[in-house]
């Protein structure tokens, strides 16, 4: 029996930058000392792309996770067979492949719950596509954490040096004050510190965001510090949990990056993801957690724009792996 674990990578959307990081990815032989990797997806496309780019691999495609063959230089594929690939045009919105990505994400839950492999990394997909498709989810996260009836989870962000966990994700900016309350945010406290010790931090140092300019300045620029962020600091402090704040956003992330945090909980989508896209866009990995299994995937998206031009970087993609690896072990 693998004593390495088995990693599920869904392909994402055909039309993106998925497939081709991921050939791209599993070029790399490293990948196949931390794990065994496993495309859940379309033969055709990963096919046309080895021919297209000139990588010489050869794939099995796998009916079942016994199938697979533990090689590098052979790529695994659960082949869903969901693209017409006469219909597929690069680059562009097709409500195909959105429906495709969606399938590719609901085998690897399947497989997951199962216990067959012990991971997902997910390449990007396309939300325009999945609503055309008629699958309604802001992205990944929700779709993941509806098919496994998770109700607490959250979205975190590793880059070089800073680890940032999400209150809030893909909400309109409006609905982002009332959404915060003292429950969620402990939620995501806890949820941080559970995934620190899991990474190997044994005392993780915790730090909390404000959400209004210098942390509301004692009420003068809002009231959700003291009402809402405040008292759940002080709960998560009683479980004897390290945490700082709230701060000022505009010095939090400054500090964490320089070591001072192990992990920051932002309030809200762009106040966590712009730095860390500012300092490691190419390789930062989002990771789902409060999943009952492991899912990583990479900080961007599928970047129809330069599909299919054999330019896009897969760092992110092996980084992606890579976590899930550790996690899963």
């Amino acid at each position: 029996m693998c004593k390495k674990p088995i990693i599920g990578i869904t392909m994402g959307d055909a039309a993106g930058i998925g497939p081709e990081i991921i050939i791209k990815a599993l070029s790399i032989r490293k990948i196949y000392n931390w794990c065994v990797p496993f495309v859940i997806g379309d033969v055709q496309v990963i096919k046309f792309y080895l021919k297209r780019y000139k990588f010489q691999k050869r794939i099995n495609s796998v009916t079942d996770c016994n199938e697979i063959k533990v090689k590098f230089g052979t790529i695994n594929v659960l082949d869903k067979k969901n693209i017409d690939f006469g219909r597929l045009k690069i680059g562009e919105v097709q409500k195909m492949c959105g429906r495709a990505a969606v399938e590719y994400v609901r085998a690897g839950i399947n497989l997951a719950l199962e216990k067959q492999i012990q991971g997902i990394v997910t390449a990007p997909l396309c939300k325009e596509a999945m609503d055309k498709a008629g699958v309604f989810f802001p992205g990944h996260t929700e779709l993941l954490a509806q098919e496994t009836s998770t109700k607490v989870y959250a979205m975190m962000f590793l880059g070089k040096n800073l680890k940032v966990i999400l209150v809030t994700t893909h909400l309109p900016f409006s609905e982002v004050p009332e959404k915060i309350n003292q429950k969620i945010v402990l939620e995501k406290i806890k949820l941080a510190y559970d995934v620190s010790r899991r990474l190997k931090i044994k005392q993780p140092r915790i730090v909390v965001c404000g959400l209004n300019p210098h942390a509301g300045e004692n009420g003068l620029f809002g009231k959700e510090e003291k009402e809402k962020i405040i008292p759940a600091c002080k709960k998560a402090k009683q479980l004897g949990i390290k945490v700082f704040g709230p701060y000022p956003a505009d010095t939090v992330f400054y500090y964490a990056n320089k070591g001072k945090y192990d992990i920051v909980i932002a309030m809200y989508h762009d106040q966590g993801l712009i730095p860390v896209k500012l300092l490691d866009f190419s390789s930062c990995v989002n990771v789902t957690i409060g999943l009952p299994f492991v899912r990583t995937s990479p900080g961007h998206g599928t970047a129809f724009d330069i599909a299919g031009r054999n330019i896009a970087d897969s760092s992110s993609l092996v980084e992606s792996i890579h976590i899930a690896a550790r996690l899963a072990m």
